[in-house]
């Protein structure tokens, strides 16, 4: 269907009247035409007979349904996003937004708004609030009672303008206080390392091997601050640059939990690690396509003679779309070995086409299909029907490493708590008020009194550590970091 049909159809009211009188003074029906009658038709009997009247919201939203199911159907990937959905997937896609920094909760016991905890280098983390403050107040509205959605729109906003919270903190006297904050670039940063640094939570310590000098990076998703824009260089860069600097012998790529994300960026990404060759080609309906190469400009951690500085790539079933089409790149090219579980098996690329300005409106659509350096498939659903398990990315031959349920879930909450923090040390104190890690509800697989261990990480130290000739003389294995978070909603 025509976009401008598309766009018309979105903007259809759903009363009756005007659905009769589309009905009864259309031009002589074309293919598209038909298409579009049959909404209206549905609309009309809908809000002539359905059991109660329907507001205005109530027809927006089964419009916006009924788009969004249809191009469910044609496949997951294509959606119908709506001015708040849209909002939502800019700021993923750019990775920052205009609040003060913030990660909400709500407390169960009083039901006001909680600080989870606040996020590193943010105008909440610098002006002192911690983790476990409770928000009675944003500015004169109380948020007893108050939705996470609710709150977040209250406490995001305009770059440079302030917004004052009334604090409640426990122990304190008296215990409401307030505070006034700037509202600033928030970066919700794509790029973490091994741990925290102590003396500042705001930075990260690469070397989950401090002996062998084998950093560890992860990436938790592919948005506009990974690799940067062309004019200014990206959160990954500059992990490189520093780990190269402190004598950085080999570098994880953990790529776990990754979602996904920008293709640019995945292109950009892999072009750091490659001097030539392909990285990956795209095809649309027409099998069109579009090749992505690497180029020897920007190249960063090369290997050098007596230097071999390999690299090993994290993933799991949940490592998609971007995420394959770097491990499939530095995997085809030799540049990385691949150690973990096979991956998810999204080789489909998405655009986003505008339907309608007031209210903003888009669909994202599937448009092209991409393929490996080797030219082999990556989309799960487009196997080829002679070969139906060419799909993703495996892991080398010898690091698969089988994960169950209750290991999985114990590595998303030990990389939840790394990225907890409690406040800013030199505000706060190294001992900020008690605030207790936030538990995760549910009852949890795993024994948490055993100790962790991430098997994936410590497949690829062993490996790490043999090609840089440390055979035998590895240290015990150490409890690793990566990268799946739940769900959360920060202001």
């Amino acid at each position: 269907m025509p976009l401008r049909n598309l766009a018309w159809l979105i903007a259809v009211p759903a009363a009756v009247a005007l659905a009769l009188a589309l009905s009864y003074s259309a031009p002589p029906p074309d293919k598209d035409y038909r298409l579009v009658r049959q909404i209206v038709d549905v609309l009309a009997v809908v809000d002539e007979n359905y059991v109660r009247e329907l507001n205005d919201d109530d027809r927006q939203k089964l419009i916006e349904d009924m788009i969004d199911g249809g191009l469910h159907q044609l496949d997951p990937h294509s959606e119908y996003l709506n001015e708040k959905q849209l909002k939502e997937f800019e700021t993923a896609s750019e990775g920052a937004f205009g609040g003060v920094g913030i990660v909400l909760g709500i407390d169960a016991d009083t039901k006001f708004l909680k600080v989870e905890h606040p996020m590193p280098g943010t105008p909440a983390y610098d002006g002192g609030v911690v983790a476990g403050d409770l928000i009675v107040k944003v500015g004169s509205t109380s948020t007893e009672g108050i939705t996470i959605e609710q709150a977040r729109k209250l406490i995001t906003g305009e770059v440079g303008s302030n917004v004052t919270l009334t604090i409640r903190r426990a122990g304190r006297n008296p215990t409401d206080f307030d505070v006034v904050l700037t509202r600033g670039r928030v970066e919700i940063h794509p790029v973490a390392g091994a741990t925290r640094r102590t003396d500042d939570p705001a930075k990260w310590e690469w070397f989950v091997d401090p002996q062998f000098k084998i950093a560890l990076i992860r990436i938790r998703t592919f948005s506009e601050l990974v690799a940067g824009d062309g004019k200014a260089g990206g959160e990954l860069q500059a992990a490189i640059a520093e780990i190269e600097q402190a004598g950085g012998r080999a570098i994880i790529l953990d790529l776990r939990g990754n979602l996904g994300g920008l293709l640019d960026q995945a292109v950009k990404v892999s072009d750091l690690f490659l001097t030539e060759g392909k990285i990956v080609s795209t095809r649309d309906r027409r099998n069109s396509e579009r090749v992505f190469s690497a180029k020897a400009d920007g190249t960063m951690f090369v290997p050098k003679p007596g230097e071999p500085r390999p690299i090993a790539i994290l993933v799991d079933g949940q490592s998609a779309s971007a995420s394959e089409i770097v491990t499939a790149a530095l995997q085809d090219h030799n540049r990385a070995i691949v150690v973990g579980g096979r991956t998810y098996g999204k080789g489909s690329v998405q655009r986003t086409f505008e339907v309608s300005k007031d209210p903003a409106a888009k669909i994202k659509l599937t448009v092209e299909t991409y393929w490996r350096p080797s030219g082999q498939n990556i989309d799960r659903p487009r196997a080829p029907k002679g070969n139906p398990d060419e799909w993703g990315v495996k892991p080398n031959a010898g690091f698969d490493v089988p994960v169950s349920d209750a290991e999985y879930e114990r590595w998303a909450d030990e990389t939840w708590r790394l990225d907890w923090v409690a406040g800013n040390p030199s505000i706060v104190g190294m001992n900020p008020p008690k605030a207790p890690f936030p538990k995760r509800p549910g009852k949890r697989l795993y024994d948490a009194s055993q100790p962790y261990e991430d098997k994936v990480l410590n497949r690829a130290l062993q490996h790490l550590r043999k090609e840089l000739g440390g055979v035998g003389a590895a240290p015990a294995p150490i409890p690793g970091p990566a990268g799946a978070l739940p769900t959360r909603i920060a202001a």
